[in-house]
């Protein structure tokens, strides 16, 4: 997937920014760390980026741009409900999960995320219950799908159900397998049967 609206050297940063989160954690990783994986020196980041509060959220911000991109992408393929849903929870998680669950510091990076960009996190969660809340209601419409509550209750509960897989997984694998039994949960309960 290519990077929405990324200038080269804003890539460069944001992909340091990762590697250095990654590879030290949040709190030990200086703006010098940063700028040498970005090929520029610190006063050149400063001319782009306060600090590393201000990268952290632009990737945050970025993240779920990635994310509802992909998101809405998979959602667009024809298939049963449940094989289209569990191919977009996989797309949605390719983006984010896996490079957290395979960064011995994940953890900390899902809590500053939470802690020092809520309102990115608050805004991004509600752009992704919000494709989930369309796609269902396309098919509520169609006839497809049956929903025991509201389109936007249902999605409620299918981002909070992958946001509780992302925090108890071990690893990626553990995360894929969980959310493939909660799309083959959620879609087989809410598709409409043919027979």
């Amino acid at each position: 997937m290519k990077d929405l609206d990324l200038d080269p050297k804003q890539k460069a940063i944001l992909d340091a920014a990762w590697t250095a989160f990654a590879t030290y954690g949040f709190r030990k990783t200086s703006m010098d760390d940063i700028a040498r994986g970005a090929g520029m020196s610190r006063a050149a980041l400063y001319l782009h980026y306060r600090n590393k509060d201000d990268i952290f959220q632009t990737l945050v911000r970025h993240c779920y741009d990635k994310c509802s991109a992909a998101l809405a992408a998979a959602l667009t393929r024809d298939g049963p409900v449940p094989e289209v849903l569990e191919a977009a929870i996989l797309a949605q998680g390719e983006i984010v999960v896996r490079p957290m669950l395979s960064s011995a510091h994940g953890m900390e990076l899902m809590e500053a995320g939470t802690s020092s960009s809520s309102k990115l996190v608050h805004d991004g969660e509600a752009r992704l219950r919000k494709i989930y809340a369309d796609w269902l209601a396309h098919h509520v419409k169609a006839g497809a799908v049956t929903l025991p509550g509201s389109t936007e209750e249902m999605a409620a509960l299918i981002t909070s159900s992958l946001k509780g897989a992302k925090a108890t997984a071990g690893s990626y694998d553990d995360y894929c397998r969980s959310v493939k039994m909660l799309a083959a949960v959620f879609g087989a309960g809410i598709a409409r049967s043919t027979r």
